[in-house]
């Protein structure tokens, strides 16, 4: 066994023990110690072999930012208790989520456009890590993109703000040059479309295994559960439990200790 300190960033102080398995389910006891750790710190067991992925595809809405932009956006109609009680729902997977979209949408008809830019300014914040989990994937050659359930307006902008991610992938709000319509172009971007988005940007790539996919609603689950690591980012219940591993006591710069990178060569944002 060969022991890894992978040196501290941010408030997370990262170390890795390389073993050599038979493939089989760890032993108990591991598995025992592992699961004390739950909420105090974040654990993977991956492969060493193709550790490092070349393609990093995530979420955005509480993933690559705090906040639902619909939720936040529906404040400024004076709607968001009643927009994000449907949206908590649909997260967990109690919801279908194109049709819970189209009722979300559709509540917000007649809401100037202007609050769109308002709304980013004001309410739409990173969550620690992402810029840095972003760059340092793309000066290691990855490819990096933002797939999301919300909405194009939101992605165009976080992508940029989240380190200049290669592409981006939303759903789109309708209006008449003035308001919203209480529309959504269709098709809508769910939970097939985010799976499909994985496999055709991984097809120059190596296909899914070489992706890390990083979500934290039941519309991330088909996209994590399909990639080389998928990873539950402070996830639903539902996506933690049937992801790779999850982040939760720590950020989104775990995902790089996960794939072996020290802390030092991380290319930390400005």
């Amino acid at each position: 066994m060969i022991f890894r300190d992978l040196g501290q960033s941010a408030e997370s102080h990262a170390f890795e023990l390389i073993f050599e398995s038979d493939g089989t389910a760890m032993s108990p006891d591991l598995s025992a110690r592992l699961e004390d750790c739950a909420g105090h710190c974040d654990w993977a067991l991956v492969p060493a072999e193709g550790r490092r992925k070349t393609l990093l595809i995530c979420d955005m809405d509480s993933t690559v930012i705090g906040q639902e932009c619909l939720d936040e956006l529906a404040d400024f109609a004076g709607l968001k208790s009643e927009v994000a009680a449907i949206t908590e729902r649909a997260m967990r997977g109690e919801l279908d989520f194109e049709g819970a979209l189209t009722t979300r949408v559709a509540m917000l008809k007649g809401l100037g456009l202007d609050a769109l830019q308002r709304c980013f300014d004001a309410r739409i914040t990173l969550n620690p890590g992402a810029r840095t989990l972003v760059r340092t994937m793309q000066a290691n050659g990855a490819h990096t993109v933002l797939v999301s359930g919300g909405f194009t307006f939101f992605t165009s902008r976080v992508a940029r703000a989240a380190g200049n991610l290669e592409s981006h992938r939303g759903n789109t709000l309708l209006d008449d040059g003035h308001a919203l319509t209480g529309q959504v172009g269709q098709p809508i971007l769910g939970r097939e479309a985010k799976l499909a988005a994985l496999e055709d940007e991984s097809t120059a790539r190596g296909g899914p295994g070489n992706a890390i996919a990083i979500g934290d609603g039941a519309n991330d689950l088909a996209m994590i559960k399909a990639a080389g690591l998928g990873l539950a980012y402070d996830a639903k219940p539902v996506v933690a439990a049937q992801a790779d591993a999850a982040i939760s006591a720590t950020d989104l710069r775990t995902a790089l200790f996960f794939q072996g990178y020290a802390a030092d060569t991380f290319v930390e944002a400005g």
